[in-house]
């Protein structure tokens, strides 16, 4: 019995050491497993957020197209509203779930931001189903989506820190014969 308790405190010590060490090992792996996690939200976040940028500037896109065609903006490839009429549609089916997708896993800065975007290419729509000729007030609508957009993705920036990014204002040149 004298021997045990001599080796006692070397088997105290073990013991603690072992627990120590699963202890740490735990913790490591705990705090491991939380980062990777984080780190796949974040992909899927900058996917659905890329996603739903794609679609809507895919709409927008076909209203620049007709808003030519009705001599409302220098778009280069004119489509009538006839014809954008089911491109259109078809984006709107295509823009639900990519908004749905938003929803769920965007932050909420993210998510006011893209209404914003959204409201506007959606009276954008409104403005060229009436088939209005009204170039500067096609112009306002146009600044306000760039705006949109914008503001979208500066959120979409903060919401996953990264660096500010280019604004997308292009001048273009002017025309032949116009300065």
């Amino acid at each position: 019995m004298a021997s045990f308790l001599q080796q006692l405190p070397a088997l105290i010590g073990v013991v603690i050491g072992a627990l120590g060490s699963y202890l740490a090992v735990v913790r490591s792996d705990r705090a491991r497993f939380r980062r990777e996690q984080a780190a796949r939200w974040e992909e899927r976040r900058l996917a659905v957020y890329s996603d739903y940028a794609r679609t809507l500037k895919r709409a927008v896109t076909l209203t620049y197209r007709v808003a030519a065609h009705l001599g409302n903006d220098p778009h280069p490839h004119p489509l009538s509203p006839q014809e954008a009429e089911p491109l259109l549609a078809q984006a709107a089916l295509d823009r639900d779930p990519a908004g749905e997708a938003l929803l769920l896993l965007g932050s909420p800065a993210v998510v006011e931001k893209a209404r914003v975007w959204v409201v506007t290419a959606m009276e954008m729509e409104r403005f060229l189903r009436a088939e209005t000729r009204d170039p500067r007030t096609w112009q306002e609508l146009l600044e306000r989506q760039r705006a949109g957009r914008e503001g979208y993705y500066a959120a979409v920036r903060e919401d996953l820190a990264l660096p500010p990014g280019h604004p997308a204002r292009w001048p273009l040149p002017a025309a032949s014969g116009q300065r």
